[in-house]
């Protein structure tokens, strides 16, 4: 394939990327967002192998096999649950896969078209080192955001102290490694860029506590596309210069704006150690008595039948219980009796952004009915029952009235203004933040308390017994 021919296909390439990240801004238009990027892919993969510098189709062939395989059996075996860690693992590849082009091209640089071993342009250099700091990064900080959600590691923040200023220490040093390597291009000094770079990416994540791993998994996410980017300039590739600078600056993006969402610093996200800076769990505050109302699916099933509006709150508790279809056959059973239902999203309900929403539409639940943060509070008020289920950290109250609290600042769903709130959760446990929940306790609270899938069945046959 001619140059100018495959710069065309690489062109028609990108343009379906950019139309597929604009399809995937919304549920609707989702579908066609995939095939989109499908197609994208598709032409690129083509493009590349019908460039004249590659030397084996074989080995790609093994390798395409390979991956399909293992990507295949992941993709059948893997549960809704664990899409936040699968997310954390892949970013973490695609950050060792950019080292490894990395080496490749230090090594073997008339392969790629950019000089000879030990007299390479100090731009490809600069671009070489760029991309492999940001995907030694992306790769460590993946595997400890893996290693916290599959919970092998604590979700507590680890910290200790001068560790701000040792992060600092490390960049300065990274940055000398970095001008000494373009000067000299010595091999010991790319693998110690690697190494140390490897560690930095180890201690940026290491004390981010767990409330806030959906921000990570985002944050990550463009650490990723920067990545690919710059080894995209090193390949002298377009295709994968514009894909990866696609993926790093709506990374970027929607770690913004999910910074928005929990009251967090943006330049704090991006230097690490975010959210560390408030006390342990909140107390009980002001509702210390520490008793709550028990009810029973029965109860919920009246309750739920007499109102008439019901907004639903979802959480990890929903998708750890796969509750979602239940969950479903219940609020059509409510629509059926002409009561209002809606679905209340917090930007980091669940373990990665957007979880709430995939799981609802796996259940096929109506998209007009599924409001973000911003649109559904001011309806708490007038809603007769608030019906959380899974939900904890994002409904807590101490997240306005307790300074020392690790979740104080951010923007929570305001069902403790709902007339009733009926609260499914396994048991009193805190959240994944460790902050107890003083809504448990208050008067208009009902818990119901057991597995999430099961209640909802239970208030279903309770609704067709009644």
């Amino acid at each position: 394939m001619s140059e100018n021919l495959s710069a065309f296909a690489y062109l028609i390439a990108s343009v379906c990327f950019i139309m597929a990240l604009r399809g995937l801004s919304s549920p609707v238009t989702a579908r066609r967002g995939n095939l989109l990027g499908m197609a994208g892919m598709t032409i690129a993969i083509v493009t590349t192998l019908a460039s004249p510098g590659v030397m084996s189709f074989t080995m790609i062939l093994i390798g395409m096999l390979i991956g399909g395989a293992i990507g295949t059996v992941v993709a059948l075996k893997i549960k809704m649950t664990a899409l936040p860690e699968l997310v954390a693992a892949f970013h973490s590849l695609v950050g060792l896969a950019a080292v490894l082009v990395a080496a490749a091209a230090y090594y073997e640089p008339q392969a790629y078209g950019i000089g000879v071993a030990g007299n390479i342009p100090i731009g490809s250099l600069i671009e070489m080192s760029i991309g492999t700091v940001i995907g030694a990064v992306t790769f460590t900080g993946s595997i400890i955001a893996f290693a916290k959600l599959q919970g092998t590691m604590s979700g507590a923040p680890v910290v200790f102290a001068g560790q701000h200023a040792l992060n600092a220490l490390l960049g300065l040093l990274l940055f000398g490694l970095i001008f000494w390597f373009v000067g000299d291009q010595n091999a010991g000094l790319f693998w110690m860029i690697v190494l140390l770079s490897c560690l930095m990416g180890v201690l940026i994540i290491i004390p981010i506590g767990g409330a806030d791993m959906p921000v990570v998994i985002s944050m990550l996410n463009s650490y990723s596309g920067w990545a690919a980017c710059g080894i995209g300039f090193t390949l002298s590739n377009p295709a994968l210069i514009v894909t990866g600078a696609l993926v790093g600056s709506s990374g970027a993006i929607l770690s913004y704006i999910m910074c928005k969402g929990m009251n967090r610093s943006f330049i704090s996200v991006i230097l690490g150690g975010f959210g560390t800076e408030n006390g342990g769990p909140a107390a009980g505050g002001e509702d210390g008595d520490k008793t709550v109302r028990r009810g029973s699916a029965a109860d919920a099933a009246f309750i739920m039948k007499n109102a008439g509006s019901v907004i639903i709150v979802p959480g990890y508790g929903m998708a750890v219980a796969q509750a979602q279809h239940a969950l479903r056959e219940m609020c059509d059973m409510l629509k059926a009796e002409g009561i209002k239902v809606s679905y209340a999203i917090h930007p980091v309900a669940g373990r990665m952004p957007g979880h709430m929403n995939v799981l609802l539409a796996e259940a096929n639940v109506p998209y007009d009915e599924v409001f973000e943060l911003d649109s559904i509070n001011r309806d708490f008020p007038s809603a007769d029952v608030a019906f959380v289920i899974g939900a904890n950290d994002v409904t807590n109250p101490v997240a306005k009235t307790d300074p020392d609290s690790p979740i104080y600042g951010m923007p929570i769903l305001d069902v403790e203004n709902a007339g009733t709130v009926l609260f499914v959760k396994r048991s009193l446990s805190p959240g994944y933040a460790g902050v107890d929940n003083v809504l448990f306790y208050r008067d208009s609270t009902m818990m119901l308390f057991g597995d999430a899938k099961a209640m909802c069945e239970g208030i279903v046959n309770a609704m067709d017994a009644m």
